[in-house]
């Protein structure tokens, strides 16, 4: 049974691949740091997202081939593998186990994000498309655990906007069609015996919970919510009768909480933080309880439940030390682990943990050419904005760099509604590496912080929300840390957005700016979103602006940089896939063309064979060495 929440097939394997090297011959001085090359950050990693089987025996994993992942397979006990995927187009994007025997995997074409599912057996025989359909997106729904021939997907085969239910044969390939979406459900969970029993609809603004007895029953609403306030099932409980979920009703932080379908009542609120929302929860299939909460302060955080669970995570710390530790799989008897590690100088290495005899081995590093002591440490910061609330952030200083006139990347994530967390990030160590010092904040609007900090973002693209990022800079300088004459901002996607605001609203503040796959036009950007997204697109109106209102249309244009590009005078680097559904390639041409009719000369990066961001390795390479040329022109 998968998380009702997961709309779109993600990777298992959620942390960035990305790594450096060490120069060896400088390594006799522990002061002098080497400049490591750009392809060590972003070339693929050695071997990554591990995955054992259900009965324990056999380890799956991707690692490059020619630049590209590729599924590979082992004995648990052996050295040698297989490998039995031979993609040469694009990365595989995630891969599962569906039984002891065939592995499933997920890729796009070109970065379309049109996700297909595919079926291969363990020794590469009998390969199969699943569902090879022109322009449909895959959802995994539950993987039928107990059922090792199918699982149950949602595809918008029928409908674009919609997803229906379908049985799957992985093996044959066929599909029973399950339900027949109506046109406002948008997702499907099911119950701990693979049985469709939740559905969650949408009217573009408000949210219900769709309820079923059993499968031979009518969905009846049991609760309905505006999208500011939400009840985010996460899975049943044992007896299949009532609900774990993540809910913010009548409360600021979400909180973990015991919901009855039966009556759209909250029974028990189990736990709950005071600074951070509660994101998610874990449990034990096989011993059918609840072990864990998970929230994000300045790291991540583990509220127990179970002694069990804890005991094997504080022996792992212990074996562990300096090192965050994650369960990334299991077998089904919960004996075998696959343990990752990472910090913010590392991306760690795999272990497989034995429960029944406490033995820890070490499968392999993920990037063998990463020294840890020339990497720059990642530390959590604070600042208040102008208007009173407290913006949390990461400061990454150059390492063996006295902390005094840096020159500073500004770095706004993407989303908005999304959040920077503390972790090994390939492009902060390559830009401390080359002596600058990087700012990540988790601007008005970032998830986690609670319901009141995510509604101060609403309407406020280029306004509040860049006011924190200002602030940030203005902060930095307050400090003693900036070289007010030598800071770059530099963002994707909304990040993108917030950088070509920076270089509109604060022309000045910015010695140069790369707008990375970034939005620059509010009311395209809005017809250009992929169509599944378009049931959401009142929500929409309501958090960025509805370009049918008069007063919304003024403020959309005043606030899209497009509009703005008179005010351009910092040198910008714009980099774009051509296949982007989530900001169309118009949005960056938009803004080159009106600073070439300008006379304004501006960098422009666009690859064929990309979508929202760069995955291939070698678009990797080129972005990034010509980002570090670029930059270093107008820093240094």
């Amino acid at each position: 049974m998968k998380n009702i929440s997961q709309i779109i097939l993600v990777s298992f394997t959620t942390l960035i691949l990305g790594a450096c090297q060490s120069n060896e011959k400088n390594m006799e001085n522990n002061n002098t740091i080497p400049t490591i090359p750009v392809e060590q950050f972003f070339r693929n990693a050695e071997k990554t997202a591990f995955s054992v089987s259900p009965n324990g025996s056999m380890i799956a994993y991707l690692a490059p081939i020619n630049s590209r992942m590729n599924i590979f397979v082992r004995a648990i006990d052996k050295d040698s593998a297989q490998q039995i995927t031979f993609e040469t187009d694009r990365d595989i994007n995630s891969f599962f186990w569906a039984n002891d025997n065939r592995i499933l995997f997920v890729k796009d074409n070109g970065g379309d994000e049109n996700f297909k599912l595919y079926a291969v057996d363990r020794d590469g025989k009998n390969p199969l498309p699943l569902t090879n359909f022109e322009g449909v997106v895959t959802q995994i729904i539950d993987d039928l655990e107990e059922n090792p021939n199918e699982l149950i997907v949602g595809l918008n085969k029928r409908v674009p906007e919609i997803f229906d239910p379908y049985r799957l044969n992985i093996v044959s390939g066929e599909l029973t069609l399950l339900a027949e979406n109506p046109g406002n459900i948008m997702a499907w969970m099911t119950d701990h015996n693979g049985q469709l029993r939740i559905a969650i609809t949408t009217d573009g603004v408000n949210s219900s919970l769709l309820y079923r007895e059993t499968e031979q029953d009518e969905f009846t609403t049991v609760i309905t919510t505006n999208f500011k306030e939400s009840l985010s099932p996460l899975f049943f409980t044992f007896d299949n009768k009532e609900l774990y979920a993540v809910s913010n009703i009548g409360r600021d932080k979400s909180a973990l909480v015991l919901f009855d379908p039966k009556t759209g009542k909250e029974k028990e609120e189990i736990y709950t933080n005071s600074e951070v929302d509660i994101e998610l929860a874990s449990y034990s299939k096989k011993r059918k309880v609840l072990t864990a909460a998970v929230y994000v302060t300045d790291k991540k955080q583990i509220h127990f439940f179970d002694s069990i669970s804890q005991s094997r995570y504080q022996f792992l710390e212990s074996k562990l030390l300096g090192y965050e530790v994650v369960v990334t799989s299991v077998d089904k008897a919960e004996n075998t682990f696959i343990i990752r590690t990472y910090s913010d100088k590392s991306l760690g290495a795999y272990y497989v943990y034995r429960e029944d005899s406490h033995k820890l081995e070490k499968i392999t590093d993920v990037a063998t050419w990463i020294d840890e002591q020339f990497m720059a440490d990642m530390k959590p910061v604070s600042y208040q904005s102008r208007d009173g609330l407290t913006i949390h952030g990461y400061l990454t200083l150059p390492k063996n760099a006295e902390s005094k006139n840096l020159p500073v990347i500004v770095n706004p994530h993407g989303g908005p509604w999304a959040r920077d967390v503390w972790g090994y990030n390939p492009e902060v160590q390559f830009l401390a590496n080359r002596g600058y010092a990087v700012l990540q904040m988790n601007f008005r609007g970032s998830t986690g912080y609670g319901r009141a900090f995510w509604e101060a973002s609403f309407k406020q693209w280029g306004q509040t929300m860049q006011n924190d990022i200002t602030d940030g800079v203005n902060w930095l300088v307050d400090q003693g840390i900036a070289d007010s004459s030598k800071v770059a901002i530099y963002g994707a996607s909304y990040g993108g957005y917030a950088t070509l605001s920076g270089v509109t609203v604060t022309p000045d503040l910015y010695a140069c700016a790369v707008d990375y796959v970034g939005v620059s036009n509010l009311f395209t950007f809005m017809q250009t979103i992929p169509p599944y997204w378009k049931p959401f697109l009142e929500m929409m109106h309501e958090m960025v602006g509805d370009p049918s209102n008069e007063q919304d249309s003024l403020m959309m244009r005043e606030f899209s940089p497009v509009f703005n590009v008179d005010k351009i005078k910092t040198p910008l680097f714009i980099a774009q896939g051509a296949n982007d559904p989530r900001v169309n390639k118009a949005e960056s041409d938009q803004v080159v063309e009106a600073l070439k009719q300008r006379g304004v000369d501006v960098l422009y990066m666009v690859k064929d064979n990309e979508g929202h961001g760069f995955r291939n390795e070698e678009n990797k390479f080129e972005f990034y060495n010509a980002m570090e040329q670029f930059l270093s022109k107008h820093l240094k």
